[in-house]
């Protein structure tokens, strides 16, 4: 588990918790309640209820409350003579005495809206000094909570007889704050949360751009570092009075989260073991610290190692990735120890069996992956390749090269043997890495990365390739349009449609794989099912695997047809139909014709010829992969002409669409883009151009006397 893993794993055992709500989370700057915030907080409180927690809360803002409508009660029952009088502050006794009566009539309407009840308790600080007091209050809350009642805590400062300075040693509690804190540990909470009007605890004021939130607070490192700024706008505490609480608590063994009252889920996202917010845990010095990613660091180090890696010689750059592969096969055992702990993990944490056979690296897979780095090191050196030669004019030669891209970010998902095939894609193209795993690998990636960049020579650098840890460092990495030259995101549709949605570097790569199979009435249909069987069943997640089946009309009622339905089913396929095949063959009717199943079921739909199924993938499908079963060599050539998709197959199951099956070494991703890279994107996919110019002191001078002769040149080998 890592750091920030395992910093709020606690959560799963958390039953009772206490949440404090401050003045400035329950008002607005105009001292006017907050009443979109405290309905949000009391739906949270229902959600959690209902869902077996016991919810205790502790308010503040009964003085506030109380101080405005004393104000706009004096207001109105005032003359103007009274108003030209020195105005004399009300009593802080009776704001509180008028606020808590408004405030606990506020919540009870609330929580009736959402069919919960709640309850009023209030304290001072006197009353825990009697043991007898504490006994009732524990048995009290006992009662209410065992009645699903959400009881409601507050000070009793109406009748409260401690005089500010609040905070003295002879105090229990000084504010709502160090009550919560208090009623923590009287109560035996779990968890105490404390809604703040910011994120969190910062490393400076929460204004200042460059101040970044602590997520772990660890007393030996952030103690007279962190600048505090100033007391609660409203209330009497504020961020240092939360802090105090919070290491109190913490340190007594409750921990504590302080976290945003202004949004409406987050008490939810930290009961999730979500990152958010402050956490105080009493071991916190224990685990190692939560290392910030630094992104910009990150990818400018892997530009400057990717650029000290061109630098080398073709042979050198070869040997690298020899050096690699030698190294992963004398590392089987440790992988393999370390992949099957993230399995184990995976199967206990009730993850899909089809997402942990993705995660295994099976007996034979290092052997073949460092097979498949053997065959990147002794393909032709693509960095540098000249691609065309022409005569400008007499004595001035132009190249167009080969160039690597730069920095590459990729992003993936549970296959960690993907991380070998882009890290060595990387190298041999010249290229700057980053690389984002799933947390399902994450043992599984760590290894990897460590005996891959332990490979690499120091003259080149093991920051050429970056492994990003936490999921918080990918925001920062997709804002770096400046440093990283192209994301590539290998995973599920969702990943790849967040990512091409939040940055504006290019983004390489497919969001759906709705991939046709067009069974034309020439097919042979022996063909037709050795093609739909393997192309659903070899490997139904696949973004190649197919997920529409068009069949020529002519097919409609065949014995033929009947017989690959029977079989499929056999096969434990679920079929579903268009609205021509749904009736006829008495199937459910699909929702949507652009919908990836990733499952062992797919749609069927009857067509009138080639022409109408071309018109449905380029109205359904995703451009990914089509194929067409058909002997008929004219109704071949229209399809394979006419369909404008990455791949396009004749008598071939859609499986076939792979970088590996294609002879490219491996593949860093499938791409459906029109510009750059299409299809299984190889080294090539990683390269692009540059012009070198070659003369001999030649000047344009607007074009005085330059006689262009644009003449193609041999290229030399």
């Amino acid at each position: 588990m890592s750091d920030t893993d395992r910093s709020r794993a606690f959560v799963k055992d958390v039953k009772r918790l206490i949440v404090k709500v401050g003045t400035a989370v329950v008002t607005r700057a105009d001292g006017r309640l907050a009443l979109g915030r405290l309905g949000a907080l009391c739906e949270q409180i229902k959600e959690l209820n209902s869902q077996g927690y016991e919810v205790i809360l502790v308010t503040s803002g009964a003085v506030g409350l109380g101080r405005q409508r004393l104000r706009y009660r004096k207001l109105v029952n005032s003359s103007f003579a009274d108003l030209q009088e020195p105005q004399v502050d009300i009593d802080g006794k009776a704001c509180a005495a008028v606020g808590q009566n408004s405030l606990m009539a506020l919540y009870d309407t609330l929580f009736i809206q959402l069919n919960v009840t709640s309850a009023q308790l209030l304290v001072t600080d006197n009353d825990f000094r009697d043991k007898d007091f504490r006994k009732q209050l524990n048995d009290t809350v006992q009662s209410l909570v065992a009645l699903k009642v959400i009881p409601i805590l507050n000070e009793n400062d109406a009748v409260s007889t401690r005089k500010a300075p609040y905070e003295d040693a002879s105090g229990i509690f000084w504010d709502n704050d160090s009550l919560s804190a208090l009623l923590a540990l009287e109560l035996k909470a779990d968890l105490l949360v404390l809604l703040s009007d910011v994120e969190g605890l910062y490393s400076g004021p929460p204004s200042d751009p460059s101040s970044k939130l602590i997520h772990t607070y660890i007393k030996e490192k952030h103690q007279g570092e962190i600048t505090f700024g100033d007391k609660s706008r409203v209330g009497r505490g504020g961020m240092t009075a939360k802090v105090k609480a919070a290491v109190n608590a913490a340190y007594a063994g409750i921990p504590v989260v302080i976290t945003s009252g202004y949004a409406p889920e987050n008490i939810i996202k930290v009961l999730q073991g979500q990152r958010i917010g402050t956490l105080f845990h009493q071991d916190a010095h224990l685990w190692a610290p939560v290392k910030e990613v630094d992104a910009r660091e990150m990818a400018v180090a892997a530009r400057e190692s990717s650029r000290r890696l061109q630098a080398l010689s073709s042979q050198d750059r070869k040997q690298i990735l020899l050096g690699i592969a030698d190294a992963l096969e004398a590392n089987q055992k440790l992988i393999a120890f370390e992949n099957e702990a993230d399995i184990a993990a995976a199967q206990q944490a009730g993850y899909e069996s089809s997402l942990i056979a993705r995660l295994a690296l099976k007996p034979g897979k290092i052997k073949s992956l460092a097979n498949s780095v053997r065959v990147l090191a002794n393909m032709e050196d693509p960095i540098g390749r000249v691609l065309k030669r022409t005569e400008i004019a007499d004595g001035l030669v132009l190249e167009k090269t080969s160039s690597p891209l730069g920095v590459l970010l990729i992003v993936f998902e549970s296959r960690p043997d993907a991380l070998v095939q882009i890290a060595s894609l990387a190298i041999r193209s010249g290229n700057g890495l980053l690389l984002k795993g799933g947390k399902e690998a994450k043992r599984s990636n760590a290894v990897l990365h460590k005996i891959i960049t332990e490979a690499i020579p120091d003259t080149v650098g093991g920051k050429l390739i970056g492994l990003v840890t936490t999921r918080e460092g990918i925001p920062d990495l997709l804002k770096l349009d400046d440093v990283i030259d192209l994301v590539i995101p290998r995973g599920s549709n969702k990943l790849v449609s967040q990512i091409k949605s939040s940055t504006k570097i290019p983004v390489l790569g497919h969001a759906d794989g709705i991939c046709h199979v067009y069974v034309d009435k020439s097919a042979k249909m022996d063909v037709a099912k050795r093609i739909v069987f393997d192309a659903k069943l070899d490997y139904p997640a696949a973004c190649n695997a197919m997920e529409t089946l068009l069949l020529h009309k002519d097919l409609m009622n065949t014995s033929s047809l009947n017989e690959l339905m029977v079989d499929l089913r056999i096969e434990g396929v679920t079929l579903y139909g268009g609205p021509k095949a749904s009736s006829l063959l008495k199937i459910p009717q699909a929702h949507s014709f652009h919908h990836e199943y990733s499952s062992l079921a797919f749609t069927i739909e009857f067509v009138d010829d080639v022409y109408a199924a071309i018109d449905h993938i380029h109205k359904h499908g995703s451009a990914h992969t089509d194929c067409i079963v058909a002997e008929d060599q004219d109704v071949v050539d229209v399809f394979l002409h006419q369909v404008d998709s990455a791949a396009v197959f004749h008598n071939a199951s859609t499986r076939f669409c792979d970088g590996a099956r294609f002879g490219l070494g491996a593949e860093v991703g499938m791409s459906t883009s029109r510009i750059h890279a299409r299809g299984p994107v190889g080294v090539e996919g990683l390269l692009t151009t540059r012009w070198i110019l070659k003369g001999n002191g030649q000047v344009v001078d607007g074009d005085k006397g330059v006689v262009y002769t644009h003449k193609d040149l041999p290229i030399e080998s």
